[in-house]
């Protein structure tokens, strides 16, 4: 037999690479690249959310994105939801694309321990992913009750780096990648309830009553409404700012504007009971100031009359209209209205 020539080994070993290509299916092919793609997008998007929050800028919305992005949902001990994202998200990437640096041909042995070991932490991050992304789905569709194209635009990449992961390869053990998947999700799941534990028990506590009564006990009005993150923010920060609601527990124009914050936000309420006979009664500053609500709204003191930032406004006042005219930067995605 004769030899080989330089140019028929060439020939040879192209023909091989061509046939291993043509057998190996295009998904196996692509799906590091693809998976390191979304990857990256992923983690321009989280990197520009979380530059804003520090910023303490605004991001581009088209839709009412920004309540959600500063809803209590939107922080992990403190810092933004969106930093762990970027570090999930560059992870993945690193993780997909690191193995490709690795020549095939000179360092097969170092690319396959590469693909071998990556391949299962890839699997664990994207099922971790697509759990907690799960979560936050819920959240925006039953308790936010809003629209935000980030959060829906990270779910569907953490489903398609989940898909991609399981087509991506012949998997050899399924029994290990069954386990594994089971763990992860164990964990994912006790550590996102664990971690917003405190937005929901304080969601539960909201379920109880709210009565207005005189100081006697007796009833006159009861609020049941719930309150969401929002409603409470704007609470707090009403409270914050030294705002004030003259109110009569009789009322029942205070009463409607005391139900539609709901029971969670109205211990942060700032409301001055007038009535002499209801609880806590501060009857004497509400008649000082009377004379200055008087000459300034050009009407008769009335209730509820709210007091915020040195000016009087008279009336029950819709929840969007007290953020505007008190500077509130918060979520206004409020599930209450008259």
């Amino acid at each position: 037999m004769r030899p080989l020539t330089g140019s028929q080994t060439l020939k040879a070993t192209l023909s091989k690479t061509l046939m291993r290509r043509r057998s190996t299916p295009w998904i196996h092919r692509w799906s590091r690249p693809l998976i390191g793609s979304i990857a990256i997008l992923g983690a321009i998007i989280t990197g520009y959310l979380t530059i804003n929050k520090f910023l303490d800028s605004s991001p581009v919305c088209t839709s009412n994105c920004e309540s959600v992005l500063n809803s209590p949902y939107a922080k992990v001990l403190g810092l933004p939801l969106s930093l762990f994202g970027f570090l999930a998200y560059a992870s993945m990437a690193t993780f997909a694309l690191a193995p490709l640096a690795v020549d095939a041909e000179e360092k097969r042995s170092l690319r396959t321990t590469l693909e071998d070991r990556t391949w299962l932490l890839l699997f664990a991050g994207s099922t971790a992913m697509l759990l907690f992304s799960g979560y936050l789905m819920y959240v925006l569709a039953f308790d936010l009750k809003t629209v935000c194209y980030y959060c829906i635009a990270s779910a569907t990449f953490a489903a398609a780096m989940f898909v991609l992961t399981l087509l991506g390869r012949t998997w050899d053990d399924v029994g290990q990648l069954f386990f594994t998947g089971v763990v992860v999700a164990a964990v994912t799941l006790v550590g996102t309830l664990g971690i917003y534990a405190p937005i929901n028990s304080a969601n539960a506590d909201a379920g109880g009553s709210y009565s207005l009564g005189p100081a006697s006990g007796q009833a006159f009005f009861t609020i049941t409404d719930t309150s969401g993150p929002a409603e409470v923010e704007l609470a707090q920060h009403l409270k914050n700012i030294g705002a004030k609601m003259y109110s009569a527990y009789w009322c029942p124009h205070c009463y409607e504007q005391k139900k539609i914050f709901g029971v969670q936000a109205l211990k942060d309420v700032p409301s001055i009971e007038c009535a002499p006979e209801g609880k806590n009664p501060q009857t004497e500053l509400c008649q000082q100031v009377a004379p200055k609500i008087e000459k300034e709204t050009g009407q008769k003191f009335g209730f509820p009359t709210w007091e915020i930032n040195g000016k009087f406004y008279s009336g029950q006042k819709p929840l969007d209209e007290l953020a505007k005219i008190s500077g509130y930067q918060g979520p206004t995605n409020f599930k209450n209205s008259f």
